[in-house]
């Protein structure tokens, strides 16, 4: 029957991602043996071996690959129809898939979940913090929170939830034994710390009274892949940090760390939420994006 056939497929892609027959049978609630017999089905109907099967690992084979893309598609076929009820519902529920950046996600977005919950109940959250740019559709996210990235691939779309200004800090014990700078060239003899991923690395870019726009060249003693990270390395004395005010702020407050060059221009970034493009955009989704811009505003709406 169609729909047990259906059922085997889902079977044979969750062991083909888990690269585990118990694993994959146990996300179904089913046991090893049935996802074995699945998988087994398949390719007695299809006539063709579909997994490589070794004692350490299961592998795709090519005639594996070309269902695995059709299953894909039976997926999404799924999520389509599970949106259009909701849509036609219009109660946000269901699990929401977020990916947000560790230290912004922490400070900012978890306590939008949190006033979220309390309205929307029936919404749960499974949220990656990290800030590495993953692959959104690919990973299977609804929605990501990104820092200065504007220009999303046509498949995505790009919501700019706030303008933050970033800022130039560093701790006091930076600087003991150290001259203060007072312009932008002086950053040159400093300890400058700054973010680095596989796809991008920061550039700093200030603007002093003068209206001139420059970058600043300087020795970057230590480059991270995480806002986080940076921040505690500023808060530790290792160097000087351009960071969001945002994840500053308290710091800045509590004199752990003070602003360097306040009177520069740093600029700011778009925090942005972005999210796959779809015909119909899940309660869960539109609600929660909603919610997001109105906490980030400089009133801090309420959900």
């Amino acid at each position: 029957m169609a729909d047990s056939k259906v059922n085997d497929i889902l079977l044979f892609m969750s062991v083909a991602k888990t690269g585990n027959f118990t694993t994959a049978g146990r996300a179904f609630g089913l046991s090893r043996s049935t996802a074995g017999k699945a998988v087994a089905r398949l390719e007695n109907r299809y006539g063709a071996r579909l997994l490589n099967r070794t004692t350490r690992a299961v592998s795709l084979t090519e005639a594996g690959q070309r269902l695995y893309a059709q299953g894909e598609a039976i997926q999404a076929a799924i999520a389509e129809a599970d949106a259009q009820m909701d849509v036609a519902d219009g109660t946000p529920k269901g699990t929401l898939r977020i990916a947000a950046p560790d230290a912004l996600g922490r400070r900012m977005v978890l306590p939008v979940v949190k006033k979220f919950q309390t309205v929307w109940p029936d919404v749960r959250f499974e949220i990656s913090f990290s800030d590495s740019v993953s692959r959104i559709v690919e990973d299977g996210f609804d929605l990501a929170i990104r820092v200065g990235v504007t220009t999303p691939d046509a498949s995505l779309i790009s919501r700019t939830l706030i303008m933050e200004k970033i800022v130039l800090c560093a701790s006091p014990e930076y600087f003991t034994g150290r001259d203060v700078p007072q312009n932008i060239d002086q950053l040159s003899t400093h300890d400058l710390l700054q973010f680095s991923s596989v796809a991008k690395r920061q550039v700093w870019s200030l603007q002093d009274a003068s209206s001139f726009l420059g970058n600043v060249s300087g020795r970057v003693s230590l480059r991270l892949d995480s806002a986080e990270g940076l921040r505690e390395a500023a808060l530790a004395g290792m160097g000087i940090a351009l960071l969001p005010a945002t994840l500053v702020k308290d710091e800045l407050r509590a004199e752990r760390l003070v602003q360097v060059l306040p009177n520069i221009d740093c600029g700011e970034v778009p925090i942005v939420a972005i999210y796959p493009h779809k015909r119909f955009l899940e309660p869960r989704v539109r609600r929660f994006i909603d919610a997001l811009v109105a906490d980030f505003s400089p009133c801090g709406a309420n959900v």
